[in-house]
């Protein structure tokens, strides 16, 4: 399925910034090349790994392995353009089974891990999907269990498969599927006119101003047009070695990660973050070319990682703090993520912050002074604060035909992303203005009337502080009733009774007798976060 008009097909096809190339096609051209190059590889248990028995695939292998999956996904009636859910933690099983749907001519439509059943539930519905493929337990959840109770509540939905250990009973296990698969079995040839490329390759979610999931269609070329930016910006080695802590669900995990992966030809090694400490310990034990990470945690990481050749690539979102002032010698390139829209790649040469980037056209690498411009900038400047709006051979411009929800585009092509911009005398510093999104949440205070509307709650404010793990982390301040003993246990409760998402569950509860408000009233929740033991400087 094409979204993107013919007009704005030719436009990038003529400046050479899309082609015909498909991410599948990118993947094949390595496997041809290099058959015996390690490609994918779980993490070990010490580096943060999940399956009892780690994975490590050459290309060949992963080649030979898409082909007979994508080979299964048609043989049980999964038509091109069929949505595929898939929601699993980082796993070479999850690799296989995206480009195995990306061979078979479907759409894949990954699902945050942080997602619950009622979450699911709506982005299938608006997505339309056909089938949905569940990864291994994790965390103390069954992702697999959750998803069956999902197909028992969506007619549309056709199938569910489970990856890796352990597979929950009612769900179709791939990894038994391909084990009585014949070795070459092979999809029939896919004929995706007039260009393959062209046509949509993923549904990434962001919300609607009501807070409902919309799905961002992305087709081929535009995702290796953001993997671009990235990729030309790290000037990587020959076959370099990525450590991924992403999960595979938007704009850090594809844009940042998999797709300069596939550009590269090296070698991706999966890893789901439990500690610092476990990253760079995984970092040094492959002998990372690369490593992701949150932005705010990239000073402890890189005190911890012995490799001084790796570089670190810090992440910022919209609900990031501030960067603090930090000195280095190594090779940081700062990612800047707009939501599911774009990214901003720049390498920081040593200074102590991310280097500001001015709107206008973004070209990569930036050290080139004709770089291709992989992205346009504009800046809303009546909105206050200034937000951000973006259009390029990366950004997605199409809604998805099966969602009522359009895609916010003016009459000159720019998207308006409505992200608040940050900006000082040189320009624009990140996307978002801190304390007021969480991760995975997005506006902290529509959570403020959810758990204000627990019993004997007068009124409640939602905050975020910086996290060693995750970058930053969700608390809330509670005003209870005088008098009331106020019982934790029951808010949580509540919460699942209400079916709140795991991002929207807050890692502690503070009850309080007042919430501290601004001279103009509003809540101000980096008081909050001080309160809480942590300093002002760390408010997310």
């Amino acid at each position: 399925m094409i979204l993107t008009p013919l007009k704005t097909i030719e436009m990038h096809r003529q400046t050479g910034l899309w082609g015909q190339v498909t991410l599948d096609a990118l993947f094949r051209k390595t496997a041809a090349a290099h058959p015996g190059r390690l490609a994918l590889a779980d993490a070990e248990e010490a580096c943060g790994g999940l399956r009892g028995t780690p994975r490590r695939l050459t290309y060949a292998e992963a080649d030979r392995e898409i082909a007979r999956l994508a080979a299964f996904f048609a043989a049980v009636g999964l038509k091109q353009d069929n949505v595929v859910g898939l929601q699993s933690a980082n796993t070479v099983d999850a690799v296989i089974s995206l480009l195995a749907a990306l061979r078979a001519g479907l759409v894949v439509a990954p699902l945050p891990l942080h997602w619950r059943q009622k979450n699911v539930i709506e982005a299938l519905t608006r997505a339309g999907a056909k089938a949905l493929i569940a990864g291994e337990s994790f965390g103390g959840r069954s992702i697999g269990m959750e998803a069956r109770d999902t197909a028992a509540e969506l007619f549309a939905l056709r199938f569910v498969f489970g990856l890796g250990d352990g597979v929950e009973d009612g769900l179709m296990e791939l990894e038994k599927i391909l084990a009585d698969l014949p070795d070459d079995m092979e999809p029939a040839p896919i004929r995706r006119d007039p260009n393959a490329a062209d046509h949509v390759a993923t549904l990434t979610w962001t919300r609607s101003t009501s807070g409902e999931p919309l799905p961002i269609a992305r087709s081929h070329n535009q995702w290796i047009a953001a993997g671009l930016m990235p990729y030309l910006e790290l000037s990587l080695p020959q076959a370099p070695v990525f450590v991924q802590p992403y999960a595979l669900t938007g704009m850090a995990g594809l844009g940042a990660g998999f797709v300069p992966w596939l550009l590269s030809g090296g070698t991706l090694h999966l890893h789901h973050p439990a500690s610092l400490r476990r990253l760079a310990a995984h970092a040094d034990a492959v002998d990372a070319d690369m490593v992701l990470c949150p932005g705010s945690l990239a000073p402890a990481l890189e005190r911890r990682i012995d490799n001084a050749e790796c570089r670190i690539v810090p992440v910022w979102h919209a609900h990031s703090a501030a960067a603090a002032p930090h000195q280095t010698n190594r090779d940081m390139v700062d990612v800047h993520v707009a939501d599911e829209f774009a990214m901003v790649a720049r390498r920081r040469e040593g200074s102590a912050l991310p280097r500001p980037f001015a709107a206008g056209r973004i070209g990569s690498p930036s050290t080139a002074p004709k770089g291709p411009a992989l992205l346009e900038i504009a800046i809303d400047t009546e909105a206050v604060p200034n937000t951000l709006k973006v259009r390029g051979a990366m950004v997605p411009d199409a809604a998805w035909p099966a969602c009522k929800v359009r895609v916010p585009t003016d009459k000159t092509g720019f998207v308006d992303t409505l992200l608040p911009l940050r900006q000082n005398e040189s320009g624009i510093t990140a996307f978002g203005v801190p304390g007021q999104s969480a991760p995975g949440v997005g506006s902290l205070p529509s959570l403020d009337a959810l758990y204000a509307a627990y019993p004997g709650i007068l009124e409640a404010a939602a905050f975020v502080a910086e996290d060693d793990l995750l970058g930053a982390r969700l608390y809330t301040a509670l005003v209870p009733q005088k008098g009331l003993l106020f019982d934790v246990e029951g808010f949580y409760a509540y919460l699942e009774a209400e079916h709140a998402g795991l991002a929207e569950i807050p890692h502690r509860v503070m009850p309080v007798a007042r919430l501290p408000r601004s001279e103009t009233g509003k809540v101000d929740r980096a008081a909050l976060a001080a309160r809480a033991g942590v300093s002002r400087a760390q408010v997310a």
